[in-house]
């Protein structure tokens, strides 16, 4: 018993500390950003909320990202939910070099694609578009929410598939029926994370969408925000960081 309590201590201190070295970063960003200008002697204040979100102009690049990640999420999730459930109840010619190919799409670098990319993009005249980052984004998010869903419906028990089946159930019906009711929390994982990759995406929106205002992300609008011109103002930059990150963390405790 006093190991077993020795041991639930150290667990806790151990977590503690772990919280404590994830959480220090995002509350340094929001002591920072209440604290007002530098070399300013007053004290907390929203001001520079008010000041980054106005020069900023994070409002149109709140809606691109909300615009994209809700569009990428729901397409993959959809288009993994329909190809995972074939490959993994089904007898599809070709399945195993399918599952190579989207092993290979899973561990390849999206950054020897980028310029790969933007040639394709530029032939079809959807540069700067949110076409530009939609699609490439549903295309490298396929090879994970596939290979997800597969493993997922491949658990599923086949009693549970096989009793739809006698009860006059199409495959389509079954999945949507039966199976993806079961599915929910794998669902809710993959939309998390593919949002959460799909927000916070960086490179794509740099490259391919460099000169559309209208259309640019949140993380390129902090980057541009955040340059030379704010370095003398560290407060209205961690409040930016804060707009930013704000949205991403509410639907990450949501989901």
């Amino acid at each position: 018993m006093r190991i077993a309590r020795s041991e639930s201590i150290a667990t806790h201190v151990l977590l503690l500390l772990a919280s404590v070295v994830a959480v220090f970063p995002l509350a340094s960003i929001v002591v920072t950003s209440l604290s007002g200008t530098v070399g300013s002697s007053q004290g907390a204040s929203f001001a520079s909320y008010s000041k980054a979100w106005t020069e900023g102009r994070f409002g149109p690049a709140l809606l691109s990202s909300a615009l994209v990640s809700v569009t990428v999420v729901v397409v993959t999730v959809v288009l993994a939910s329909l190809a995972g459930y074939a490959l993994a109840t089904m007898r599809v010619p070709g399945g195993k070099v399918i599952l190579g190919l989207l092993l290979l799409g899973l561990v390849l670098p999206y950054e020897v694609t980028v310029l790969p990319l933007y040639e394709l993009l530029t032939g079809w005249h959807l540069i700067d578009t949110y076409w530009a980052l939609i699609l490439p984004q549903i295309a490298l998010s396929i090879p994970l929410g596939v290979l997800w869903m597969r493993s997922f419906f491949a658990s599923v028990p086949v009693e549970l598939m096989e009793a739809a089946r006698i009860d006059g159930t199409s495959r389509l019906q079954t999945l949507r029926l039966v199976v993806l009711p079961v599915a929910k929390p794998a669902l809710t994982t993959l939309g998390t994370v593919l949002f959460l990759f799909t927000w916070n995406e960086f490179l794509l929106a740099l490259i391919l969408v460099p000169n559309n205002a209208s259309v640019q992300t949140v993380p390129l609008a902090l980057s541009f925000f955040s340059g030379a011109a704010r370095s003398s103002d560290p407060a209205v930059t961690a409040a930016a960081a804060v707009l930013v990150a704000l949205p991403v963390l509410l639907a990450y405790v949501f989901l």
